[in-house]
């Protein structure tokens, strides 16, 4: 059975970002697990530009009111943290992470000349660029790169969506995408795609498409390979019915799994309130609490708590004061949250933003974002952080 080239690019559910699932999974196949013990990275994009203002809270600042006459949340609403700061109403689970040392909170965190285009920002987080400059791979991705050049088990990443981020794209090693591993097993076991490949002999001579029929191949096998793993050691705990909280089930599966795999990617948005920003800020927080709420108890549960680190960001924060649709627009500096069993220095980190020293009505940023990237990839995967980044940055002191 022979196939032409449009007819293949057409065929559907392969022919998306799950296919492009790279050849070095294969090197699994055969084993060679990590034990307990493996240090894991997850990281939660809040997409959208989460008003990081009404999320850590300055109660005690009155220039927060007075910028925020409507939107600014009252101080006996908000889940005290210190004298001067507490959290959102919504983050209940988190404030009970705080309360138990495994939550650390890094404050005004940004970068030097900061972009307010959603894109542009986005692409500043995930390549961990200058605001100046234009990478077209990512920091994980160069960490993929980096950390194991030529060897035969490669750390792989994997993200659970169907489109692959700018942030796990490496020069020559590049994440996963899968939004569910049964789905893409499913879909690559489908029987046109198996009559496809039986009946391949590869003598077409179009190199386009033996390319496009080898990519197939390699995918029905990873398909293959993250189900089988994903099954292994179900994650058996309770979780809420949302979108968020079935892809933490998923990631969860895959580190009892024991699969080579160091970080985990997932979003959650959009954070884009310029109206009605109580509402939908609130809703999104309320499903975030309960998911990464339920994720860390499954942890606890299964004594995996210490070896993971999950943490928040998003591409800016919104502007001081309200606009006049209840909501707030594009901003800069925000916060970030960094959740464990192993943080070092739990709590608030640093200092609140300045309220009284603003740009134009924007924060200015005090912690440079690259600051936590090299700290995440050196204390905690053990990686070469000045050359995946291409700079030396401070290291800080939660892990």
């Amino acid at each position: 059975m022979l196939i032409k080239r449009k007819e293949f690019i057409q065929v559907g559910s392969l022919a998306t970002a799950s296919l492009m699932l790279p050849k070095f999974l294969k090197a699994f196949e055969g084993g060679n697990l990590v034990p307990p013990g493996n240090k894991v990275v997850v990281i939660l994009q809040l997409s959208g530009g989460n008003d990081g203002l009404n999320t850590v809270i300055p109660y005690r600042n009155d220039l927060y009111y007075k910028a925020r006459p409507k939107l600014g949340i009252e101080r006996a609403k908000a889940l005290s943290l210190t004298d001067e700061v507490g959290l959102n109403p919504a983050l209940t689970g988190f404030k009970d992470l705080f309360d138990s040392g495994n939550l650390a909170i890094l404050n005004n965190v940004g970068y030097p000349n900061p972009d307010r285009s959603h894109f542009r920002s986005m692409d500043i987080w995930h390549s961990a660029s200058q605001s100046n400059q234009y990478w077209n791979t990512g920091w994980l991705g160069r960490y993929l790169d980096a950390q194991c050049k030529g060897c035969d088990h490669p750390t792989q990443a994997i993200e659970i969506d169907d489109v692959l981020s700018l942030s796990l794209k490496g020069e020559h090693i590049k994440g996963i995408a899968v939004k569910d591993p049964r789905r893409l097993y499913g879909t690559a076991n489908e029987k046109f795609f198996r009559d496809v490949m039986k009946n391949h002999t590869g003598d077409d001579g179009e190199k386009p498409v033996d390319y496009l029929y080898k990519t197939m191949a390699e995918t029905m096998s990873s398909a293959d390979y993250i189900f089988r793993q994903s099954r292994l050691h179900p994650s058996n705990a309770s979780y809420p019915k949302s979108d968020l909280a079935n892809s933490l089930k998923t990631i969860a599966s895959l580190i009892y799994s024991e699969i080579n795999t160091k970080v985990y990617y997932v979003s959650l948005g959009s954070f884009d309130t310029h109206i009605n920003q109580e509402g939908q800020q609130g809703r999104l927080f309320n499903e975030m609490n309960e998911a990464v709420s339920a994720f860390v108890k499954d942890l606890k549960d299964n004594n995996r708590f210490q070896d993971v680190l999950l943490f928040t960001f998003s591409e800016f924060g919104r502007r001081v004061s309200q606009n006049a649709s209840g909501g707030t627009d594009h901003g800069t500096a925000n916060n970030m949250f960094f959740i464990s069993g192993g943080l070092k220095q739990q709590g608030v980190l640093n200092a609140m933003p300045d309220l009284a020293d603003l740009d134009e009505g924007d924060l200015k940023f005090g912690v440079d974002f690259k600051n936590a990237y090299a700290t995440v990839l050196n204390k905690w995967l053990g990686a070469d952080d000045r050359l995946i980044l291409s700079g030396k940055y401070d290291q800080l002191n939660f892990i």
